[in-house]
């Protein structure tokens, strides 16, 4: 079975989107748009095959849409890792551009870890 995990940097998105969205929204609201982005991470570890790749995006990450943010993923073997989780309104690519270095070396040195290369 696909394992399905969030680094660091995706938890502190989910508890700043949980923190927006209750100031913005209310407490309901912030509570259903955090079940929305579970019940995305639990139908990624049953069909991975969702996540989709972006021709201008580097080799490493994939994509899966939840509302109005994009779940950015790189994914090894039975593991999918969440990467960081970005809001749709940012240029995403450009902003992967800007977080690209440090974000691709996480996912290379958790794909190097996790295929026992370390």
């Amino acid at each position: 079975m696909i394992k399905v995990e969030l680094t660091h940097r995706a938890m502190l998105d989910l508890i700043e989107i949980n923190e927006y969205s209750i100031q913005k929204f209310g407490q309901k609201i912030a509570e259903k748009y955090l079940d929305d982005i579970e019940a995305a991470l639990l139908l990624i570890r049953e069909q991975p095959k969702l996540l989709i790749s972006k021709k201008d995006a580097s080799k490493f990450f994939q994509f899966y849409p939840v509302r109005k943010h994009h779940l950015i993923c790189t994914r090894v073997k039975d593991n999918v890792i969440v990467l960081t989780i970005k809001h749709c309104q940012m240029d995403l690519l450009e902003r992967l551009n800007e977080l690209e270095p440090s974000l691709q070396l996480e996912a290379e040195l958790l794909n190097s870890k996790l295929l026992g290369k370390s």
